[in-house]
């Protein structure tokens, strides 16, 4: 019998946890692969712990890692990774906005031998705002980054232990683990679902959070920002070498002095805006090779709960 692991990582969700494993236990307890669950406390500060070692009492299926601090939602999920038994694995979030009914649909298609498995939304019970801001980053990754990329993003996915392997021994910093599966090329199948509104608690998934991962995704896997650097420099050297052309010709031919300090200033004060804004891309490239060549580790696990029992 086929065995699934559930990667599921958990950042104040306390009051979701119980409705989540009722949920999922009506999913993985009528099925035809045997399971194992994995919890990531991602340094939560409420009860979230508390809540999974009791849910852990009823089923020792249920496995759990306590990280040392919040770490980010996929290196939790890259902790997970590093420790699944499983033929395959698939990974939800703990706030019952994807259903855990699509583990189904995403194991039968992994059966017909797809080794990635997407769950695409394909509308959103959200905001307007949150929608729009979703589907324009994801828009952006595939025109500039992944080509594959699906249309409306995915969180939700199931891959095979091969790809869990390959994603797993990357061990890079300030990445998307989402980004890295597509990258691995493996053979892909996408299922669609509608992606509920959250019901109980407060999204963790801040402002600032949402533009790092816009960040670290087109840093690590688009040579955009550097080619839209070189371009903007050429454009500027362009227009420099012309500007300069007609300012002589109107001297030599036309007795025409140089004047005008004000838009000397402005224009000063525009390449130096350029030239600031070039100088941060290229700091974000160097700290992020300093972060890696550091070696630390991406996490650190506090406790393991639920491991060493066969």
């Amino acid at each position: 019998m086929k065995k699934l692991s559930v990667i599921i990582p958990v950042y104040f969700n306390e009051m979701n946890i119980p409705k989540l494993y009722e949920k999922l236990m009506e999913v993985l307890k009528n099925n035809r692969f045997c399971y194992e669950i994995i919890f990531v406390d991602d340094g939560s500060q409420d009860n979230s712990y508390l809540e999974l070692l009791k849910v852990r009492e009823k089923d020792k299926n249920i496995k759990i890692l306590k990280l040392s601090k919040n770490y980010g939602s996929h290196t939790a999920i890259l902790a997970g990774m590093s420790h699944i038994t499983g033929d395959c694995v698939t990974v939800l979030s703990a706030d019952l906005q994807d259903p855990p009914e699509i583990i189904e649909k995403m194991f039968e298609k992994w059966l017909e031998g797809n080794k990635v498995v997407l769950a695409v939304r394909e509308s959103r019970e959200e905001s307007f705002l949150q929608t729009f801001i979703s589907n324009t980053y994801y828009k952006l990754m595939q025109r500039f980054a992944l080509k594959n990329m699906p249309k409306g993003g995915f969180d939700c996915f199931l891959i095979d232990k091969q790809v869990c392997k390959k994603v797993a021994e990357m061990k890079e910093k300030n990445t998307s683990i989402m980004g890295q599966i597509l990258w691995c090329g493996f053979k892909t199948e996408k299922i669609y679902y509608t992606r509920r509104e959250r019901e109980e608690g407060k999204s963790r998934w801040t402002l600032s959070k949402k533009i790092k991962l816009f960040v670290d995704s087109f840093l690590s896997f688009s040579y955009f920002p550097i080619r839209f650097m070189s371009f903007l420099g050429f454009i500027f050297a362009i227009f420099g070498f012309f500007g300069i052309i007609y300012l002589i010709f109107n001297k030599l031919f036309n007795n025409v002095s140089i004047k005008g300090w004000t838009s000397m200033i402005a224009i000063v004060l525009i390449v130096s805006g350029v030239q600031m804004l070039i100088t941060s891309i290229i700091g974000e490239y160097v700290w992020r090779i300093l972060d890696e060549v550091k070696n630390r580790p991406n996490y650190i696990i506090e406790e393991e709960v639920g491991f060493d029992e066969k």
